[in-house]
């Protein structure tokens, strides 16, 4: 049991790094699409760690089968809510940033 504790763990604790990197990226890159980009990536597997995670905390339990059915929603949001941004962003002119220098 203190096995399946550890890996539940390290999954939380890689999600909420991963979670970090997301924010560090909003925070550091010049333009929206690069930081959309950033975003984009972490998301979905920044919720996926949480929810294995606490998948494992919970066992096999109805509980656990609703976090998995959570992961799957946000498995086909988060990317679909990205592209819908970037693309949204392109139709209305917003020009991504070229040069490397703020």
């Amino acid at each position: 049991m203190i096995f399946v504790e550890i890996i539940s763990w390290i999954f939380i604790f890689t999600g909420a790094l991963l979670g970090i990197a997301g924010g560090i990226g909003i925070h550091r890159f010049p333009d929206f699409y690069s930081r959309l980009h950033a975003v984009g990536i972490t998301d979905t597997m920044c919720a996926g760690c949480f929810i294995i995670g606490l998948c494992l905390q919970t066992g096999f339990t109805i509980a656990s089968l609703k976090l998995l059915l959570i992961f799957v929603f946000l498995f086909f949001s988060c990317p679909t809510a990205t592209h819908a941004l970037a693309d949204t962003a392109m139709l209305s002119g917003l020009k991504a940033r070229l040069d490397k220098e703020q």
